[in-house]
């Protein structure tokens, strides 16, 4: 009986140990599909992530195209050089100059690339929109305009340079992005000359860009500063 009994226990041992090595390798096998499940998780994170950094850079070499741009244009207009400035102007849609913040292409006044050049030596009277608080016609030839709108102040050494984001802000509804929906813009601002005015008498000069092929043209010059 006692043989009987090891006998038993023996094919007993054998069945168990059997069906424990099957349950082990089950929960091995569910173990590397968890991990491998994980793995395919990780992998993906990574590209989503690789594909953000690549629209980083990407943005970030055409900020660099449109800073420099922007940079040349505004050292040409420090040397009222407008002749250059034209070779920057878009050649279809010219470019728009707007005495304030609030672009207005109902009144704002739109050159070509071709009238640029001549502009500084021409007598002849603009109607550049309304003085801010008067309501007055800004009506002047282009270069009084020019030393009054658009170069008043030493714009190509700013104290900030703003990369498509508006820096001065005033009383005037800025709307920029609505006139400009597919251009960006860089601000050259000053935040103040004189203490006492704690600011009020902040400048800035807006370089409006538009990409045509790989080429970013100057669509727009929006001078601003404090409005009533």
């Amino acid at each position: 009986m006692k043989r009987k009994w090891l006998l038993v226990s023996i094919f007993l041992v054998t069945v168990i140990s059997g069906c424990t090595n099957k349950t082990n390798d089950g929960v091995q096998i569910n173990a590397l599909k968890a991990q491998v499940k994980e793995q395919q998780k990780v992998i993906h994170e990574l590209k989503q992530e690789n594909e953000k950094l690549t629209k980083k850079m990407s943005e970030q070499h055409v900020n660099k195209d449109v800073l420099h741009t922007a940079l040349d244009v505004v050292t040409a207009l420090q040397a009222k050089d407008m002749k250059k400035v034209a070779t920057y102007v878009h050649p279809e849609k010219g470019v728009r100059f707007s005495p304030y913040g609030h672009v207005n292409p109902d009144s704002d006044v739109v050159f070509k690339k071709t009238e640029l050049p001549s502009l500084m030596e021409s007598k002849h009277i603009y109607h550049f929109g309304t003085f801010d608080g008067s309501g007055q016609p800004i009506d002047m030839t282009f270069q009084d305009y020019f030393h009054k709108f658009v170069y008043d102040v030493d714009f190509a050494n700013p104290h900030i340079i703003g990369n498509n984001v508006v820096i001065g802000k005033g009383n005037t509804i800025e709307n920029i992005h609505d006139v400009y929906p597919n251009a960006v813009f860089v601000e050259f601002h000053f935040t103040g000359f004189d203490k006492q005015y704690n600011g009020m008498d902040w400048r800035s000069l807006r370089l409006v860009l538009e990409k045509q092929g790989e080429t970013w043209y100057l669509v727009g010059i929006v001078h601003d500063q404090w409005t009533i």
